[in-house]
């Protein structure tokens, strides 16, 4: 069935009982309302420390937005892009999507203007959602985006080109709309990373969302009783089929709008919450603040926390012993996975398997995993090879690269493009990535794209970016700088340089040397990682 289904269900059997919970820590705690009374609040004041929806209201707002997009011509297939920070709204519209037949296409909230332009293009998108974070960047690409696309815009004062989602909303019809969607029909095109940097927009069906919120509450053992904490940005596959499980078990979840220490504490404390994703940098800060002192686990209600699980990069093995003398009684899971793969659980260690802390586990629920050769031969336990994996989460396609699909899916596998071997009890460790893609904090850095920009600089000759360990982020952006003959460049030039990048692309550590380049032209990026110290975490890891 549809994962629009389980909204129907919820809104019967659950319909009184709180669906999802919104936390703005920056907002004083008194402030505390419902989704009825939030909405008629005048919208100069639309911000507060705690919203809640019920699941009868989750399901009544997405027949809404269904219901307006009908009207104004939506129709199946066709693809809405949705760009919002997390927020109460952000689910109820991706179903109000998902109701019509047509294709929800969440965005990267950290996308330029050019990116966001790249991304609507090659989605086919129609409409766009987006809130005020972004109203300069959708207003500097405005002359771009074709003249019919609907925009959306999830916010007050509304800007003169764009809709008043409030108000739109607000008057078109709470009942389900007539339109029959079944599980074989397209529901998302999800962003990830090309060999070249660019993004490429993934193509999943209906079923695919539907296995992974089963597989999400078999492997972290979700039932009603859970409350799931939700941090990392909706428009990730992580954050969205980890908090899937919620949605398969009708249970509650939070969104937090931060991710401090403090704020994670008192959000678990305050909520109830048993179930929190994390990412490595919010784990190590959260150790950081109690080995400091400055947050003590006993000024919290922390007993009902029962699971901590983190994806999205390596997981040092230290950290988990670290957490573990914490939080003894905690269960610990890591997931693996992509976006091509329906995001987190294709490969996870799970729950009952913390003794091999270190893997990435073994083959999720409904799916298969081998290692192979460059010649698609699988090859002995513990040798290195190309991971691949095969399941119902895998991708139809790129959307509408058939080439690019061809390079990654042979036979139903999904070739992922992460080097790994296998030991003697069936369990995977990576070993190191095909693609220089940098994994920092979670997020995907694109070395072409800095590359690009910083040869842009008139003093530099010739630029590679390479990523290099790191504690806390699993990997930071370094940048070798081979400045041109006669001239002198300063890193405080370079930073200054690098202003106009998004904060989290730009380089954390600058390095003054040539760039080494193969017979064919290519930076030679293995020799400058040996050269400079970017030998792979995964290997400390499995050292350690």
């Amino acid at each position: 069935m549809p994962i629009t289904d389980l909204l129907e269900r919820n809104s019967k059997l659950y319909g009184n009982e709180v669906a999802l919970v919104e936390i703005n820590p920056e907002i004083k705690e008194e402030q505390r309302v419902t989704w009825k009374e939030y909405e008629l609040i005048q919208p100069t004041s639309r911000t507060f420390y705690r919203r809640q929806i019920t699941w009868s209201v989750f399901n009544e707002k997405a027949n809404r937005v269904a219901n307006m997009l009908i009207e104004r011509g939506i129709r199946k297939d066709q693809k809405c892009a949705i760009l919002l920070m997390n927020c109460l709204e952000w689910l109820p519209i991706y179903f109000g999507i998902l109701k019509t037949g047509a294709v929800a296409v969440p965005l990267n909230f950290r996308f330029t203007g050019e990116e966001i332009d790249y991304c609507l293009k090659a989605s086919d998108s129609d409409v766009l959602f987006y809130g005020p974070e972004f109203i300069g960047r959708i207003e500097d690409i405005a002359g771009k985006i074709k003249h019919n696309t609907l925009l959306y815009y999830v916010g007050d004062q509304c800007p003169s080109y764009a809709e008043d989602y409030y108000r739109q909303v607000s008057n078109a019809s709470s009942v389900a709309p007539l339109i029959l969607v079944e599980d074989t029909d397209n529901a998302a095109i999800y962003f990830s990373s090309g060999t070249t940097g660019f993004p490429k927009p993934i193509l999943h069906l209906h079923k695919a969302l539907m296995q992974s919120a089963q597989m999400e509450a078999i492997h972290h053992e979700t039932t009603k009783k859970d409350n799931f904490l939700c941090i990392p940005p909706l428009y990730h596959t992580g954050a969205k089929m980890h908090w899937f499980g919620s949605l398969y078990t009708g249970s509650r979840a939070v969104i937090l709008k931060g991710n401090s220490p403090e704020a994670i504490f008192q959000a678990v404390s305050n909520e109830g919450c048993t179930i929190v994703w994390l990412l490595v940098p919010w784990a190590q800060d959260i150790l950081a603040a109690l080995d400091s002192g400055r947050l003590k686990i006993e000024d919290f209600h922390l007993s009902q926390w029962r699971l901590m699980h983190i994806g999205a990069q390596p997981v040092p093995p230290s950290l988990i012993h670290r957490w573990r003398q914490y939080f003894p009684n905690h269960k610990y899971d890591t997931n693996y996975g992509l976006s091509e793969s329906t995001g987190p659980g294709c490969v996870h260690l799970g729950v009952e398997n913390i003794h091999k802390i270190g893997a990435i586990g073994i083959p999720g629920y409904g799916w298969k995993a081998k290692i192979v050769d460059e010649l698609g031969t699988p090859v002995e336990d513990g040798e290195v090879g190309e991971l691949c994996v095969r399941g119902p989460g895998v991708m139809v396609e790129y959307y509408k690269n058939p080439e690019a699909t061809a390079e990654v899916l042979k036979e139903g596998w999904l070739h992922t493009g992460d080097m790994a071997r296998k030991d003697e009890d069936g369990f995977i460790f990576l070993v190191d990535r095909k693609k220089d893609v940098i994994i920092s904090g979670g997020e995907n850095l694109y070395p072409v794209q800095i590359e690009s920009f910083l040869s842009a600089n008139n003093k530099i000759h010739d630029v590679a970016v390479i990523g290099l360990p790191d504690e806390r982020l699993g990997e930071i952006a370094a940048a070798i700088v081979q400045v041109k003959e006669g001239m002198e460049l300063t890193e405080e030039e370079l930073r200054q340089f690098c202003i106009d990048l998004p904060r989290y692309k730009r380089p954390r550590k600058y390095i003054f040397a040539p760039v080494i380049r193969n017979a064919t032209g290519k930076i030679d990026k293995p020799k400058l990682r040996e050269i400079y110290g970017g030998e792979r975490l995964v290997e400390k890891q499995n050292q350690s």
